[in-house]
């Protein structure tokens, strides 16, 4: 299969003297964003030769506790959907929601 077209995500990160991210900024040509700032960052890439993940996380310095712990649980809200989208795996899929809904009531992220 030929590649028809391409598209670029791009990060900018901006450290401070002991290289701690200060500020990270986006873009995404297809979704029309530009240098669009986040507070945080989580970025997996699946290496198929090893056979493992290559992983970069990042958040800035200001990035608020509370934040940190909804962005986390968001994440992992989403991972459970995405897993289900990829392998319908309904089962798993539902434990790993049960899990979600563990961790949000554990930090008292729902009312």
């Amino acid at each position: 299969m030929a590649v028809k077209q391409t598209s670029k995500i791009e990060f900018k990160i901006g450290l401070d003297d002991n290289k701690i991210p200060e500020e990270i900024h986006w873009s995404a040509e297809d979704g029309d964003i530009k240098e669009s700032e986040a507070k945080a960052l989580m970025i997996s890439v699946w290496d198929h030769n090893k056979k493992d993940t290559l992983k970069v996380d990042l958040w800035t310095k200001d990035m608020p506790l509370d934040d940190m712990k909804q962005f986390f649980h968001q994440t992992l809200v989403s991972m459970a959907s995405t897993f289900e989208r990829a392998t319908n795996d309904d089962k798993m899929s539902a434990t790993m929601r049960d899990f979600c809904d563990y961790f949000a009531e554990k930090l008292e992220l729902k009312e």
